[in-house]
């Protein structure tokens, strides 16, 4: 799926409570963490032309990183930390493995599959990459989906606040 995707859902799922723009930015922190540096990476150090790199130029460890970043067991075990030092913030973090979740069933096995058990299982799902035009058109929909329901429970409870607090 593509990053800018992540952060919607992230957004749009577990921002809603307290730190509410922190979902945004852990809807996007596995493709950060992995393709970030790796960009990171192409500006300060590279002199190889932008675009995207086949897979035999990525180096080692933009896999290592991936792999680090797209497991449901490092997202469960920083969420678990977070959990006991500062339980609000444990909420928006979920964003991540709802990240890591949408990658699973929408990359193929040829470019980056999603090994969501690493380091205990390689397992990786052959799933429908995300430029399938019916993976893509549903990507849109069901982020206007829920855009639209928070938009409508917002405008619910503004009513809510309003009619109640009438006196």
């Amino acid at each position: 799926m593509d990053t800018l995707s992540h952060a919607l859902y992230g957004k749009g799922l577990f921002g809603y409570r307290k730190y509410k723009w922190s979902s945004f930015f852990f809807g996007v922190v596995p493709d950060i963490f992995s393709f970030g540096i790796y960009f990171l990476f192409l500006i300060f150090f590279s002199e190889s032309d932008f675009g995207k790199p086949t897979k035999a130029e990525l180096p080692v460890w933009v896999y290592e990183l991936y792999n680090i970043s797209h497991s449901m067991i490092t997202a469960s075990f920083f969420i678990t930390i977070a959990y006991f030092i500062k339980k609000e913030f444990a909420w928006p973090m979920l964003a991540w493995p709802m990240h890591i979740i949408v990658d699973f069933f929408t990359h193929s096995i040829e470019f980056f599959p999603t090994p969501i058990l690493w380091p205990v299982s390689d397992y990786r799902f052959d799933g429908i990459p995300w430029s399938n035009p019916y993976i893509f058109v549903s990507n849109i929909v069901i982020i206007f989906i829920i855009y639209l329901y928070r938009w409508r429970n917002g405008i619910k409870s503004i009513f809510i606040k309003l009619t109640t607090n009438k006196k």
